[in-house]
This record gives C-alpha cells, sequence and structure tokens, in this order.
C-alpha cells in the first residue's frame, strides 16, 4: 500500500514539473527581465563623441596649429569615457580611480555623459553645439534606471578626471630662452613664429612618472658624420624644388603633412566598427592610444625645450657656420613643408606615432595592426597592415617634407615605442578573461635608420 502511494506521488511531482516546463516556455522571459532589458552600451556612442571631440578642439584651437596641444584634450576626453564605460562593466582596470558604478547602468549614457562634461569644462564656448550632441545621444537611449544611472556616473568619472588635471601646468608661462647660435633652434620662415605651446614640455604626463621620464640623449654633435649624413640627405630629399624625391615620396611627404591627431581618431573609429569592438574594448583603445599620444608629446616638447635643436632649413641655410666640413650652404634652400614653429629634436609625429603604434599592437597582441588612416592633405586614405611600415613611413615622410633630420625622427620613434610598453604595462590591464590581453610584440616597430 505505501508503495502504490509512493508511486503516486512521485508520479504528481512528475506531471508538476512537466507542467512548469510548458508554463514557462509559453510565458517567455520573467516579469522581472521584461522590466529591466539590458543597459544600452552602444559603442558607435563613443565613435559619434570622438567626432565631436574633434570638431570641438578644432573650432577652438584652429584646424591646422602646429603644435602637440590637439592630443592632448583627445586624451583627456578619452580617459574620462574610458572610465566611465569600464566603471560600470569591469572588464579593464580603471584609470587612476577605484570607483566603480551600478552593473545595471548604462554604459553608454556613461561614455556620452563624460565626454559631454570634459569637453564643456574645458571648451565653454562651444556649449550650445555640445548640448545640442548631447540630447541626441541621450534622446537614442530608453528611459529608465539604467540610463539615469549611467549618467550619474559619467558625471563623475569626467570630474575626478578633471580633478586629476587640475594644476598640471597648463598653459604655465614656459619660454625658450637660447640665445641663437650654431646649432641652436631660432624662428623659422616665412611666418618666424616664436616656439609654440612650450608649456606642453612641463605639462604633468597622463602615465609617466615625468615628461622627462624617456627623455634621450642629445642630438648628433655638429662635427660629426652622423650629423653630416642628416644634413645633406634632407638637403636633397626635402627641397622644395629641385629634389631628389620621387612622386610617392613626395605624397608620402604630404599624405603626413596635417594634424596626425585627427588622422588617428578617424583610423580608431573605422577600426573599432570594422572589428566590431564592443563598448569597453573600444573605450580601451581610444584611451590607451590617445594617453599614449598625449604623453609622447609631452615628451618630444621637453626634448624640444631641453635641447633647442635647430631646424633643417636654418641648418642648411647657415651650414657655414656649423664647422663641418662636409656639409655646404645654400641660402635659398627651401623646404617641400612650411616648418612648424618648435626645435627639430624629438620630432612630435613620429614620437606619438611611436606611442600609438607600439600600444596598439600591444592591444591587438600582434604587429598587424589592420588601420585604414585618411589625410586631408591628399584627400586620400592608406591601408597600413603592419606597424613597422606606418613608422617607417612616418619617419621618411618628415625628413622627404624638409622639417626634421633624419635623427631626430627614428629616435622620437624610438621613444614613443618605450612611452607604448610603458601605457600597457601599468595601465587598461583586463580585470578578467574575458577581456582582451596585451601580448607585446619583440619585433623591432622603429627602422634603424641613420640613428645608431
Amino acid at each position: 500500500m505505501e508503495t502504490t502511494r509512493s508511486c503516486g506521488r512521485a508520479a504528481i511531482g512528475a506531471v508538476t514539473a512537466l507542467l512548469l516546463l510548458v508554463l514557462t516556455a509559453v510565458a517567455g522571459p520573467t516579469a522581472a527581465a521584461e522590466s529591466h532589458p539590458p543597459p544600452a552600451a552602444d559603442p558607435a556612442a563613443i565613435r559619434d563623441w570622438n567626432v565631436i571631440a574633434t570638431d570641438t578642439i578644432s573650432a577652438n584651437l584652429g584646424p591646422t596649429r602646429p603644435s602637440g596641444q590637439v592630443v592632448i584634450w583627445h586624451g583627456f576626453v578619452s580617459a574620462a569615457v574610458y572610465n566611465a564605460v569600464v566603471g560600470i562593466q569591469r572588464t579593464y582596470a580603471p584609470y587612476k580611480w577605484r570607483a566603480r558604478g551600478p552593473s545595471t547602468a548604462s554604459p553608454e549614457a556613461a561614455a556620452v555623459t563624460a565626454a559631454h562634461r570634459v569637453l564643456l569644462t574645458y571648451f565653454p564656448a562651444s556649449q550650445a553645439p555640445l548640448d545640442a550632441a548631447y540630447a541626441d545621444s541621450l534622446a537614442k537611449i530608453p528611459d529608465g534606471r539604467a540610463k539615469r544611472q549611467g549618467v550619474a556616473f559619467g558625471e563623475r568619472a569626467a570630474d575626478h578626471l578633471i580633478e586629476l588635471r587640475e594644476d598640471d601646468g597648463r598653459f604655465a608661462p614656459v619660454e625658450f630662452t637660447a640665445v641663437p647660435a650654431p646649432g641652436v633652434w631660432r624662428p623659422t620662415p616665412p611666418a618666424h613664429q616664436p616656439f609654440i605651446d612650450p608649456w606642453l614640455a612641463t605639462l604633468r604626463p597622463l602615465l609617466l612618472t615625468s615628461p622627462a621620464q624617456f627623455r634621450p640623449g642629445g642630438p648628433p654633435a655638429l662635427p660629426s658624420a652622423r650629423y653630416a649624413r642628416d644634413v645633406n640627405e634632407v638637403k636633397t630629399m626635402g627641397a622644395k624644388t629641385g629634389s631628389a624625391r620621387t612622386a610617392q615620396q613626395t605624397e608620402t611627404a604630404l599624405f603626413f603633412g596635417g594634424n596626425l591627431a585627427v588622422q588617428f581618431q578617424s583610423a580608431f573609429r573605422d577600426h573599432t566598427a570594422r572589428h566590431h569592438l564592443d563598448i569597453s574594448d573600444t573605450a580601451r583603445m581610444f584611451a590607451a592610444g590617445n594617453a599614449s599620444a598625449t604623453d609622447a608629446v609631452v615628451t618630444a616638447w621637453d626634448a624640444k625645450l631641453h635641447y633647442g635643436f635647430w631646424r633643417p632649413i636654418t641648418a642648411v641655410q647657415l651650414a657655414d657656420t656649423d664647422g663641418n666640413p662636409a656639409t655646404e650652404p645654400d641660402p635659398q634652400w627651401q623646404p617641400l613643408l612650411v616648418t612648424p614653429p618648435h626645435p627639430d629634436y624629438l620630432s612630435g609625429h613620429t614620437t606619438v606615432a611611436g606611442a600609438v603604434i607600439r600600444t596598439l599592437t600591444g592591444i591587438l597582441g600582434t604587429t598587424h595592426i589592420d588601420l585604414n588612416v585618411p589625410s586631408e592633405i591628399t584627400g586620400t586614405t592608406r591601408h597600413y597592415a603592419e606597424a613597422g611600415q606606418f613608422n617607417e613611413d612616418m619617419i621618411n615622410a618628415r625628413v622627404w617634407a624638409g622639417i626634421h633630420f633624419r635623427t631626430a625622427d627614428v629616435v622620437g620613434c624610438r621613444a614613443g615605442t618605450r612611452i607604448g610598453v610603458w601605457a600597457l604595462t601599468h595601465y587598461f590591464s583586463p580585470l578578467r578573461p574575458a577581456g582582451r590581453h596585451a601580448m607585446p610584440p619583440a619585433q623591432q616597430l622603429c627602422p634603424q635608420g641613420s640613428a645608431s
């Protein structure tokens, strides 16, 4: 009798379990899940606000400012956006911050809020377009708790970044006071502008411990054979007229003759979109790339201010004063591109490129960078499959443009590479296996050139 009752209870239990399974399948997600959809996390929002940041910076500084200052503002915005996103998703270590946002918050709302708040703080004259863009971005995100939490955390991330950068040396009254002499920089034709934004040389870095952390040794001595090689190469290959450049070499010089920071922003946007990176990985690429570039500018300007080495246009025209019998003066010599108003050593372009490219190879775990890079000067886009090729073209471009000696370019690339290694060794690391791990390639990414 007891056995019969047990069998009956077992049968009833089995039927009940089956009915529950059927009811669950018919009903679909639970009411709790229906009331709390996944928080909005579209990585396109980061790309959209990178465009807005680029336009805002350009509108306030001018589209062709011959300074590394543009990079600094991208570094600030990207770091705040990164903290806003990873502080919620918890995939990567936040940048100099311990705060964590609620996991139910929208990373998308946090990202756009952080970008808006940082840009508005530093560029208040652009409030109207920034506020309009912010309203449009928020309108795309469903109203509710996730959005409110995301906005609140994005504000915290922006405020933290702004607080971190207080009294960092921006716009400090730094001056270049060296007296003109052989080998010493002085304003160059045609505008004869003074050293632009020398305060960048003393700006507190985002990642490094000091502006001089990776300061290299000095440029070649004027009587040296290496200096003579540098002068004679740029004199031949960088001349505005009568140069030995090929048409392709001239195109390369022009291609990299504009705003490198803007070129990199476009390349980041294209790469993250084509490779379908999620919002955390997208934020990380922008932050790591732009923070490395920021410190590359600081490093380059530190060397420029410290060494104050003259530009090719001055060196070629005044070669009879350098004490080197292997150089000859040409008072009429002109470079292909107008010389920027700051010293030769280090090259800002190659230092930034070296830092960004090394950071990307670390993030991707390969030297195959797959970058589409546009140029506003030539109106063309180049595809760079390999990191080394990008750096080689960049170094050559500055020589072929007639505005840098090869040594300043090669040493700049190497200094930038060291910055990139430092960036990923100390920052932006994954917190769990789901995060992309950095695998630093062992290959040499900077051509040897004449800088031994």
